[in-house]
């Protein structure tokens, strides 16, 4: 008897997986195509095409009045349904005719060194260790998390960070000032380690294919989150109860915090620091395309925005004013 075929969204699950898209992208993905589902009162995809999605996402920028960066998401997540799993490659998605959303010209909001790392000081405990990271090793959030112990070289002050932004790894600086607090906290994770494992526990979720191809790697020592989660949790696609590492709100309300409580007048998030570690080495006289390579740009116009935010005050004018 032939099993039953795959719901729509189930093989959209498949075929994100299949090209190893991350965990986050297949939520996203996911999302998108079940409200442009909806919108169309339930519609198959297979029954609709271009116009379509010019209406949902018309609808999106006048009705949900969303950013370019979330508009592009959703028709993104759109073009992966059509093209990978509805199989409609030769559908003419060129030239979508629909409102969209105004992209604003946009200006990081940086810290100065000493507001950086007052607000450092402020958070506590792994938090705050984790936000050293971002600032010293320009770090995203979500790339200090992922971190493994392998992907920390304390010889050559270092840090590898693997499957970032666009799937594309880097190498970026370890700060001195750093890497003792790091060992420590490593330390004392290992020990903890060491207790899961004679509890029977002690496994991770691997990139890839990698735990079939190393059935026992999941367990050893160096592929073990630098910043592992106080407690067990199911990995929704393996299914197996592993130690996760930290969640990004508990370090997003951690630094919101900080911040409140230094009074900062400024509106942050935890990727200020990344903006931070790339203005303030422009201001020590580091060439853009090594601050590229440390940011892991692809292309160096996305990092001649600091070079803006480095001509303070009117593009670095002096007032009339000021004499």
């Amino acid at each position: 008897m032939q099993p039953p075929p795959k719901k729509l969204l189930d093989q959209v699950r498949d075929a994100i997986r299949l090209k190893h898209y991350a965990y986050r992208t297949e939520e996203t993905y996911v999302q998108w195509i079940r409200r442009y589902i909806l919108f169309h009162n339930k519609r198959h995809p297979k029954e609709m095409g271009k116009a379509e999605i010019e209406a949902f996402l018309t609808h999106l920028a006048v009705d949900g009045q969303v950013s370019a960066s979330t508009q592009n998401q959703a028709l993104s997540a759109l073009l992966f349904l059509y093209r990978e799993v509805c199989k409609m490659l030769n559908l003419e998605m060129t030239g979508i005719d629909a409102v969209r959303a105004k992209r604003p010209q946009y200006v990081p909001t940086v810290l100065t060194k000493q507001e950086a790392i007052t607000v450092i000081q402020q958070c506590d405990g792994v938090y705050q260790l984790v936000v050293k990271l971002l600032y010293g090793s320009g770090l995203r959030l979500s790339e200090g998390l992922r971190l493994r112990v392998k992907d920390v070289d304390f010889a050559q002050h270092q840090i590898v960070v693997r499957d970032g932004k666009g799937s594309k790894s880097r190498v970026t600086l370890l700060p001195a000032s750093v890497a003792a607090e790091l060992r420590d906290h490593l330390v004392g994770f290992q020990r903890q380690h060491q207790r899961d494992l004679s509890r029977g526990f002690g496994a991770v979720n691997l990139p890839f294919a990698l735990e079939r191809k190393y059935p026992n790697a999941n367990r050893e020592w160096i592929w073990q989150y630098v910043f592992p989660s106080g407690s067990f949790t199911k990995d929704p696609r393996s299914g197996l109860m592993c130690r996760h590492h930290l969640h990004e709100s508990g370090v997003q309300k951690a630094v919101k915090q900080a911040a409140r409580a230094v009074r900062l007048t400024k509106r942050i998030g935890c990727h200020a620091f990344r903006h931070s570690f790339a203005t303030h080495l422009l201001e020590n006289g580091y060439d853009i395309r090594t601050i590229q390579e440390l940011l892991g740009h692809k292309d160096v116009k996305t990092t001649m925005i600091y070079t803006h935010v480095l001509n303070r005050g009117g593009r670095g004018v002096r007032s009339p004013l000021d004499g």
